[in-house]
């Protein structure tokens, strides 16, 4: 006598299913409490500088993606107030007064040139790592140092960032250790 193998269990099936996406949405509602809790402890952080009317004449024009925004020193550390966490498309430019980090679709980035505290490429930034390189612009927001990653679309434009990012913070730099 020959016994078929059953090959369907309807009811398993759907209650693996069923599991399955009650887990996922668990995890992704815990995800975003831990967002929320992250922007709470944060809320402290002073509001970001305005964009000027005028914010000088152009060094350097860049596209590219703003990766986010970390606590100086700790590349983990996502920054989230202000809407400093959020990934976005970017449209850099560079002036004699500043940074302006355009982000379409959220708040614009202006970092003026006296907050600037230099600039480094790195591979890994807010949690990202990208083998080819990101610019990393550090910066202060009232005496809280911060950094934000930036990978322009032509990574190889990165080096000239850097240098001219790196000209322009010197002349705000405080110069540490040097009694007058």
């Amino acid at each position: 006598m020959m016994h078929k193998a059953q090959v369907h269990n309807w009811p398993a099936y759907i209650g693996w299913s069923v599991g399955l996406l009650i887990l996922v949405a668990l995890i992704y509602w815990l995800m975003r409490q831990g967002w929320n809790w992250r922007r709470t402890l944060q809320s402290d952080l002073p509001e970001l500088p305005a964009v000027p009317a005028e914010p000088g004449a152009t060094i350097l024009e860049s596209k590219g993606r703003y990766h986010g925004t970390t606590t100086a020193g700790n590349w983990l550390d996502r920054v989230v107030a202000h809407g400093l966490g959020t990934r976005s498309l970017a449209e850099l430019t560079l002036t004699e007064r500043g940074l302006l980090v355009r982000r379409p679709g959220d708040v614009d980035l202006w970092l003026p040139a006296e907050e600037l505290t230099g600039a480094r490429t790195d591979s890994g930034h807010a949690g990202k790592v990208v083998p080819a390189g990101l610019l990393v612009v550090g910066w202060r927001l009232q005496g809280k140092e911060l950094e934000s990653g930036l990978r322009l679309d032509h990574p190889d434009q990165h080096a000239a960032w850097v240098t001219a990012i790196e000209q322009l913070a010197p002349r705000t730099k405080k110069t540490e250790g040097v009694t007058p």
